[in-house]
């Protein structure tokens, strides 16, 4: 069952309904079959997350439909999630919008690092929402071995998920010392890196197969890619460049889970250029690109050089397409179709035409200094 609150003192470009229907393929991606939804507009966020009217109206709706977990389309307090789930005498299990991209992230983890990552965001996750799952254990006695007299179980949990967070944390800074030596070694060989990012599902991983005629796994899922993956691409002039797919974003995406994969966001941050993929034939179209824009800003890389790719252009009327482009003006615009083919010569032209800008300015500013 799917629960989304709008508070009215909050801006948002998106709305309940929009931001549910992406809930929804969220749900079916970690295989959830979804039975309903209910939304409701609070003047102020409420303890059970529902106010009394929605709550009493899903606990009827709960006892007709039987379903048996509840999902929260923002991240709840600790506090909101043991009281929605005391709600229905604990036996519904409550999960946020949070909880539910972890899940995704770790089905579709493939690499040791990504698994890394996914494990950190996790425990990062976990370790506030403890007291809750631990409530009803009364204070123990003197422990055995690690636990100090008088201990409980929630503290002994507590140290031991710090102790597995800094073991993660460790394994990943090795991981990210590794990647900037190799970072280092491959601007010495002068070969520019082109950065895919975007809206999770916007095609980056299609576009990529096309542009290297390589087999990366594409579906139509949201975080099908995970872990950096990169190709070698031939230019128009013949010479060549690196073009990395990542992860992609979402709306209300959890600042821990950007923290646990800084190792992956590094590589993007390192690149020549970004090239940010577009779902164009998408309703929500704009306000994907607002929010890949955000997050690209709070990574401090607003002064990227960046090129945008109008993808999937083959499901959309052109001229809804060529109106989207001129209202994106900031940045040079292709329109492509990466299932068909369609704009690659025109992507690739316009990739290697903006390299060659930014080797200029490069340049330049080494004469100038």
């Amino acid at each position: 069952m799917l629960v989304g609150v709008g508070i009215k003192s909050r801006h948002s470009s998106w709305g309940i309904d929009d931001s549910l229907r992406e809930l929804a393929q969220l749900a079916s991606t970690a295989g959830a079959e979804v039975v309903g939804s209910i939304t409701q507009s609070l003047d102020a966020p409420s303890v059970t997350y529902l106010g009394k009217g929605k709550l009493e109206e899903l606990r009827e709706f709960q006892k007709l439909v039987e379903f048996d977990t509840i999902i929260c389309d923002d991240e709840l307090t600790p506090t909101q999630q043991r009281n929605l789930e005391h709600s229905f005498g604990n036996i519904v299990k409550v999960i946020d919008r949070t909880a539910l991209i972890l899940d995704v992230f770790a089905r579709h983890a493939q690499t040791h690092e990504g698994r890394l990552q996914v494990e950190l965001a996790q425990a990062e996750y976990l370790l506030p929402r403890l007291a809750g799952q631990w409530s009803h254990l009364e204070r123990l006695g003197g422990g055995i071995g690690t636990r100090g007299p008088g201990e409980s179980q929630i503290e002994t949990d507590r140290r031991l998920i710090n102790f597995r967070i800094n073991r993660l944390k460790n394994e990943l800074n090795k991981i990210r010392r590794h990647r900037a030596q190799h970072r280092l070694r491959r601007s010495r060989n002068g070969i520019p890196v082109v950065s895919l990012l975007g809206y999770t599902n916007a095609g980056k991983s299609s576009l990529l197969n096309s542009l290297s005629n390589a087999g990366v796994l594409s579906r139509d899922q949201l975080f099908s890619t995970l872990d950096p993956i990169t190709r070698k691409v031939r230019l128009p002039n013949g010479k060549y460049a690196l073009f990395t797919d990542t992860v992609g974003f979402i709306q209300k995406l959890p600042p821990a889970l950007i923290a646990a994969f800084r190792a992956t966001l590094e590589e993007v941050q390192d690149s020549t250029l970004l090239l940010h993929v577009i779902d164009i034939s998408h309703s929500n179209a704009g306000e994907q690109v607002e929010v890949v824009e955000k997050i690209v800003s709070d990574l401090n890389m607003s002064d990227k050089p960046r090129l945008l790719c109008m993808n999937k252009a083959d499901l959309l009327n052109p001229n809804v397409s060529r109106s989207f482009i001129e209202n994106n003006g900031e940045f040079r615009a292709v329109l492509t179709s990466a299932v068909y083919g369609l704009g690659l010569k025109e992507l690739l032209q316009a990739v290697e035409e903006s390299i060659d800008s930014i080797g200029s300015i490069e340049v330049d500013r080494r004469v100038r200094a």
